[in-house]
């Protein structure tokens, strides 16, 4: 059973008795008779069980307990009219911290450099940053350990829900000189080459393999585990592998000619970032609008 609080009544009128000591005085300062200001600060006596004033017929004075009151009760009236300012919006949003999770590349290419506009669009947010691959990213906003998380992986998690960021475009690329030695034009020259992708169920390729156009099975040479796309880049560039990688962060290599694309005639399938947070989260307007920042800013 919890323990019955003062009313704000009550301490108001005791605040106003302490700061004049003068009931009289009091009770108009607090718009009250009286009596009906004696009667308050006799309703606080009776919960706390003790006097909180020395009353005779010349003077009121504080007992020892009115005066450990005082101080005490002034914090909790201003308190409730923080209370009040805070209902009507005059204090500005509260102090909010979150952990953001992201995988490495996005988040020094485009999560970082957003950071502070999303300081000035939601004033108060801390934003901390965590890098993780995409099914970490996710079990980690499902068990609460991050906040949010900006991912393209496939949700099929009910507890979980999203806000559409931008679309992820893909392109299967390798480097010219190597292709050059060793074509891929055909189907049957796969068996030539190292295909690179993060993980075993290839989740890059198969938006090549799930693709609009001439989509032919191809029976790699080998396959390679690279669990960055960052790494795997490096690795194409090098002419090490073939590998289906975003368009925005190989763009520059295919306009400089470093790497070029590979059966073009294919459209690859095409995926959406997200930001992806609990649905029972009650902080679902603020994810909501950091959504809206990180529309606003392009891929890169």
């Amino acid at each position: 059973m919890s323990e019955p609080l003062p009313s704000l009544d009550a301490l108001r009128c005791f605040a106003e008795a302490a700061r004049l000591l003068n009931f009289r005085a009091a009770a108009g300062a607090v718009g009250l008779t009286p009596a009906a200001l004696g009667q308050r600060i006799k309703q606080l006596e009776e919960l706390l069980d003790v006097q909180l004033f020395h009353r005779t017929t010349r003077s009121v004075t504080l007992t020892e307990e009115g005066l450990a009151l005082m101080p005490h009760a002034s914090k909790a009236l201003e308190a409730a009219r923080e209370c009040l300012r805070a209902g009507r919006g005059e204090v500005g949003p509260p102090p909010m911290e979150l952990v953001l999770g992201t995988r490495h590349e996005l988040g020094l290419s485009w999560i970082l450099p957003l950071l502070p506009r999303l300081r000035r669009a939601l004033p108060g947010l801390t934003t901390h940053v965590y890098f993780g691959s995409g099914p970490d990213l996710i079990h980690r906003v499902r068990t609460l350990q991050i906040d949010i998380a900006v991912t393209s992986s496939l949700l099929s998690d009910p507890k979980l829900d999203n806000a559409r960021l931008h679309e992820e475009k893909y392109v299967f690329v390798g480097q010219p000189k190597m292709l050059k030695a060793n074509p891929l034009s055909a189907s049957e020259h796969a068996a030539d080459h190292t295909l690179i992708d993060v993980t075993a169920d290839l989740a890059l390729f198969r938006y090549w393999r799930d693709g609009e156009g001439e989509v032919d099975d191809l029976l790699w040479g080998s396959v390679r585990r690279i669990g960055t796309i960052a790494a795997i880049r490096y690795l194409v560039l090098r002419g090490e592998g073939v590998a289906v990688l975003p368009e925005y962060f190989v763009g520059p290599d295919i306009k400089a000619k470093r790497l070029v694309r590979i059966f073009s005639r294919v459209k690859l399938k095409s995926d959406y970032f997200r930001l992806v947070f609990r649905g029972d989260d009650p902080r679902r307007a603020v994810y909501v609008r950091i959504a809206e920042v990180l529309r606003e800013e392009p891929l890169r």
